[in-house]
């Protein structure tokens, strides 16, 4: 699975200078930015119009970029930087700025963006002096082409008197985002097909974009989107909401132009290398490396799930069925530096991505695909909701979500939360360890408590639990006879009495650990 995420995305920060009272009308927008051409109404039905139509003709990929820029090296990409004096109401009272990415590396589509003002869109043309660059030619090249790869959001995120960069949407149908006080870590997509299927997967695309520009009093702004592939078309309308945490209220409605089964809504993807439950396998002074260290679930009956992520060395799928699901996620929970030991990538300081259905989205399962790797950089977790009926050609397919980029995703209240997880092999014993550490227990709730722990293959010989005061809560040990099975699902429940006291813990053990 190719990546679109870690280091391929670590352009250099433009930070706008806010400078309020300081705007110009939009009929100088061009000058400020930009050029703008004549507009065309605009709404939200102009984009589902489009989608539907587009449907009705065979699928033709975006125009390319020309070979010249697809052959730079991320080095190269790198230094071609947006003019900042030329960022989309950069010089506005409006609070949000824009700024475009040219297309080069491995952002070859070539992206359509409009902006929109008034009930009118205008589509944003490139100039010789849009971006800096080391070479003039270079400039005169993007100027010639005319088009972007993708855009950055800016807002006084952490700072009333600097734009911070919040949101990125660049790469396929990839976006990320990042809340107050964090940095870039996992990222988003718009829709998933046939991941880790047997003929491939499918990469559906935003071809086109429409940024309405905020009022100068409003803390919130609304992008739409038109997404494209092989078999399907959408129209996305992003509401966005940056802040502590950033809040993206999205909306989408599909086209399918032929029957598709195996289709992912609202899929999040991200990195896991290694921690104290799926160790390193060649020696790191780092503890743990990643993005997302578990799956976060909500089911529809309220049940709340802790699933650690892992690295494994052959392919692994696993779907947790549910109907109607309150949420999914993948969550970033450790946030001090000592678990991480990493001063550049500071893994601590990166979001979480926490799914909340908007309406009922019916039978199916969140499915989580965990890839091999061998690099940080690339991408090889995957999560989303996957429909039991999939998608029928020539039936639309409407579905709103809430996406939230948390520090964490607590269980329920009174419901205790999995605050570390880790394994090897039992002291003086051939039997394999797991411990568990829940935070926010009593002493009491622990002296009551009871460990519920199955295993489908093997034997658990013992369960255990004491008090762990250093996180105010519990720890529970289980002793694990595995047999050497290919895979050994592990179900581990904290109660009193009938009562849960935590979030049900669940892993699936491989005879590789």
């Amino acid at each position: 699975m190719a990546s679109l995420r870690g280091k391929l995305f670590f352009l250099p920060l433009c930070i706008v200078l806010l400078a309020p009272g300081a705007g110009v009308p939009s009929s100088a927008l061009a000058q400020a930015g930009p050029a703008l051409a004549e507009g065309e109404r605009f709404s939200r039905d102009t984009v589902i119009e489009q989608a539907r139509q587009l449907a009705q003709q065979p699928f033709a990929r975006p125009p390319q970029a020309p070979e010249s820029l697809a052959q730079m090296d991320y080095s190269e990409y790198r230094k071609i930087n947006y003019q900042q004096d030329a960022a989309v109401w950069g010089s506005s009272p409006t609070r949000f700025s824009v700024q475009l990415f040219a297309p080069g590396y491995l952002y070859r589509d070539l992206v359509d963006i409009e902006i929109v003002e008034n009930g009118r869109s205008r589509p944003l043309v490139v100039g010789e002096d849009s971006f800096l660059v080391p070479d003039p030619e270079l400039a005169q090249l993007l100027a010639e082409i005319g088009k972007y790869a993708g855009f950055r959001l800016h807002y006084p995120l952490n700072s009333p008197h600097y734009a911070d960069e919040f949101l990125v949407f660049q790469g396929a149908s990839y976006f990320r985002g990042v809340s107050q006080g964090q940095s870039y870590g996992l990222s988003a997509r718009g829709l998933a097909i046939d991941v880790a299927g047997p003929k491939g997967e499918e990469h559906p695309i935003f071809r086109k974009f429409w940024v309405e520009r905020p009022s100068s009093s409003q803390d919130s702004m609304v992008v739409h989107a038109l997404l494209d592939s092989r078999r399907v078309t959408g129209a996305y309308r992003f509401g966005i909401y940056p802040g502590a945490p950033l809040r993206m209220e999205i909306e989408a409605t599909l086209f399918p132009r032929e029957d598709i089964e195996h289709i992912g809504l609202a899929p999040l993807t991200s990195m896991f290398m290694h921690g104290p439950l799926d160790h390193a396998d060649v020696p790191d002074y780092r503890p743990a490396v990643h993005d997302s260290e578990g799956l976060a679930i909500r089911r529809g009956n309220g049940e709340r799930i802790w699933r650690p992520l892992a690295n494994p060395r052959t392919l692994q799928i696993s779907a947790f069925i549910d109907e109607n699901p309150a949420g999914f996620g993948l969550v970033q929970r450790a946030r001090d530096f000592g678990h991480y030991q990493d001063l550049e990538a500071r893994y601590e300081r990166r979001p979480s991505a926490w799914v909340q259905p908007l309406g009922d989205w019916g039978k199916g399962h969140v499915q989580l695909v965990e890839i091999p790797s061998n690099s940080e950089g690339n991408d090889n977790i995957v999560a989303y909701w996957r429909p039991a009926q999939g998608l029928r050609k020539g039936e639309p397919f409407s579905y709103a979500y809430r996406l939230t980029w948390p520090e964490d995703v607590s269980p329920s209240p009174g419901l205790a939360r999995v605050v570390r997880s880790a394994g090897g092999q039992k002291l003086f014993s051939e039997l394999k360890e797991v411990m568990i550490d829940y935070s926010d227990l009593s002493a009491k709730a622990v002296e009551d408590s009871v460990v519920h722990a199955s295993i489908s293959r093997g034997r658990i010989v013992e369960s255990r639990v004491q008090a762990n005061p250093a996180v105010n809560g519990a720890r529970v040990f289980l002793s694990l006879e595995t047999d050497d099975p290919e895979t050994a699902e592990i179900r581990v429940d904290l109660k009193r009495g009938d009562r849960p006291l935590a979030e049900t813990w669940l892993y699936r053990w491989l005879n590789e650990y």
